[in-house]
């Protein structure tokens, strides 16, 4: 069984290194984009499906509560939480539009919409996308194998260079928790 694990682990590891060789430059964008709305007291906005949910979830709560410091709350919200407007937005406007309403009820300039998508094309962050672009929110997104239609709506996009969605999450968060922790360190 063992084989197994150490099968998985190596895996991700190459992965882990191709992305520390090839994405550089993109994950220093990706800090700045985050320090910068921070430094300013903007709100950080979170969303995507499924696990990209549970991820957008977790990484809004590191950054309210704390992650490896204790250190004064930074505004950040989960869209992917309220049941009662998800499932309200769902039924009468259509779960396309879940995210996106919630970014024009919420979201101003000088915030940042931090899109998880392994895919880049689940039609609810897509929207999203766009109202944020509309409302002069920036958009820093988070994907895998091509970036998908997403790519072009985003301010800034970190796509990890695997067609694995497992393997793409667990980057996504491995790379946010250091910008998060590198924001804690400078702030």
């Amino acid at each position: 069984m063992s084989t197994h694990f150490t099968t998985a682990l190596r895996e991700l590891a190459a992965t882990a290194e191709r992305v520390a060789t090839e994405l550089e430059a993109e994950m220093d964008a990706a800090l700045e984009l985050v320090r910068a709305t921070v430094a300013r007291s903007g709100t950080l906005f979170f969303c995507g499906n499924g696990g990209s949910a549970a991820d957008a979830q977790h990484m809004a709560t590191e950054y309210v509560v704390r992650y490896m410091r204790n250190r004064r709350a930074y505004p950040a919200i989960a869209l992917t939480t309220d049941t009662s407007l998800l499932t309200a937005a769902g039924n009468d406007i259509g779960f396309e539009n879940v995210f996106s309403r919630q970014v024009e009820a919420l979201a101003k300039p000088g915030d940042l919409l931090v899109i998880h998508s392994t895919s880049g094309n689940s039609p609810n962050v897509l929207r999203a996308a766009e109202a944020a672009r509309a409302k002069g929110v920036k958009v820093l997104a988070f994907s895998a194998r091509d970036g998908g239609a997403l790519r072009a709506l985003a301010d800034h996009n970190v796509v990890i260079p695997t067609t694995r969605t497992d393997r793409a999450q667990e980057l996504h968060l491995c790379i946010e928790h250091v910008i998060c922790d590198v924001v804690e360190q400078g702030l």
